[in-house]
């Protein structure tokens, strides 16, 4: 376990929160068992992470598990999860939950038998999810992260946040909606970068 809480150390150690997706303020981190599914470089890793580094940082109580590393072929989930919530584990936060074999056994184990251990993990196969989801489907709650909005975009390339408007805001006052914004920034540009390299946070470290 040693090894396992260093990685997690480092990860939230180099886990920055100067940019922090729209759906930190739409999870239900108090639910027992959280799902968050997306894209390979929506944000999930860092989501997470940066929940972890801003609620427990160094804590012994939480840590941060990638699932693909070789310990979790030859180491049950399970058995880790018992352990860590013997010494004192509140919170799993599990990256790439689908590349462990077992994973959705193991979740419904840990949600039935440890009822003092929450559980938050993500996945890029919205497939493995669905498969796995069936036996969990009452104790789970999912989300979606998506690629960047061009709001997003533009608040993390030019560092300008851009107001927030409704559907119906839209429907129906377009026009005033459009003259106010045209007089801040330039719409069409910003759109035809957003389109060609815009909806992947990963685009900020090219």
């Amino acid at each position: 376990m040693n090894d396992l809480r260093e990685i997690s150390d480092k990860k939230i150690k180099d886990t920055q929160s100067n940019f922090i997706r729209f759906l930190m303020d739409k999870v239900d981190w108090e639910n027992r068992l959280v799902g968050i599914s997306g894209a390979r470089g929506a944000g999930k890793t860092t989501l997470i992470l940066q929940h972890l580094k801003n609620n427990f940082g160094f804590s012994e109580e939480a840590i941060y598990l990638e699932l693909d590393r070789i310990y979790f072929a030859e180491n049950s989930l399970y058995n880790f999860a018992k352990q860590f919530e013997k010494e004192g584990g509140k919170m799993l936060y599990l990256d790439e939950v689908h590349k462990y074999k077992n994973w959705s056994h193991d979740l419904k184990l840990i949600y039935d038998n440890l009822p003092a251990l929450k559980v938050i993990f993500t996945s890029s196969s919205a497939l493995e999810i669905y498969k796995g989801s069936h036996d969990l489907s009452r104790r789970i709650i999912l989300y979606q992260l998506p690629g960047l909005s061009l709001r997003e975009f533009v608040l993390l390339k030019y560092n300008k946040e851009l107001p927030l408007f409704s559907l119906t805001d839209i429907i129906t006052n377009a026009r005033e909606i459009s003259l106010q914004l045209t007089t801040e920034f330039k719409p069409i540009k910003f759109y035809k970068e957003y389109i060609q390299k815009g909806y992947y946070p990963i685009f900020n470290r090219l």
